[in-house]
């Protein structure tokens, strides 16, 4: 059971067509009912995403992100827009070695960071050895177009298409690293717990013109904001 929940985490979970027809982001398809799908949506008591206030400042190791690799396809597959990577791609947390294996963008943020919600929000899916999932967040604000961005956005695939793109992937993370962390879930279905946050403080930023653009392909496909419960946020100082 372990290893189909992984490999619906990772992969699956975004490009199933079967499993993409059950849920959605409106109506009965919807966040309040994708208890469903899968019932740790419904009953899970560490989900994310979450409202970042209220963090407790902490001495943290600097979040050891080594993006060696290429951006090399995007593609749509109903729910958002996905890219593939190839090349080296790790992250280090606690002693372990993570291997991105996607990113994807959700139009607005599903995290909010003081209350402050922002217009886009890019998920890194890293996994380890053993299957265990650690995502990096990066929120993008208003304000000069992004590079990178305007390379995904010259030509956004389709539902059910892909398009070919190229740059290296560290470029889409900001320059400087300090970030919060805390222990949450996958934001869609089968919504697995169990998941490391690590969302960067400082943001990127994009125009006007490329949120329009990625909203008019991904629609609003952010879910609501979890419960909190006893979890702790931690500030890196």
């Amino acid at each position: 059971m372990k290893k189909i929940i992984l490999a619906i985490s990772v992969g699956a979970l975004f490009s199933a067509m079967a499993q993409a027809s059950e849920w959605g982001y409106s109506g009965e398809k919807g966040p309040e009912h994708w208890g469903h799908v899968s019932k740790v949506c419904e009953t899970g008591r560490n989900q994310s995403p979450i409202n970042l206030t209220d963090t407790v400042t902490s001495v943290l190791k600097p979040l050891a992100i080594d993006y060696q690799g290429q951006v090399t396809t995007l593609s749509n597959n109903g729910h958002t827009l996905q890219a593939t990577v190839t090349g080296n791609n790790t992250l280090t947390v606690d002693g372990k070695h993570f291997e991105l294996k996607q990113f994807h963008f959700h139009t607005p943020s599903e995290n909010l960071i003081k209350s402050h919600r922002y217009p886009l929000e890019a998920h890194f899916v890293n996994q380890d050895s053993e299957g265990n999932l650690a995502v990096v967040a990066v929120m993008f604000d208003l304000g000069a177009a992004d590079h990178e961005l305007a390379q995904l956005t010259q030509v956004l695939p389709e539902k059910g298409d892909a398009v070919p793109v190229s740059f290296p992937v560290k470029d889409l993370l900001p320059t400087t690293r300090k970030y919060y962390r805390f222990n949450g879930s996958l934001t869609t279905p089968p919504c697995s717990e169990g998941v490391r946050w690590f969302v960067m403080k400082q943001p990127k930023t994009l125009s006007t013109q490329q949120e329009n653009a990625l909203t008019s392909v991904m629609g609003h496909n952010n879910r609501p904001v979890q419960a909190r419960n006893a979890r702790v946020v931690l500030d890196e100082k």
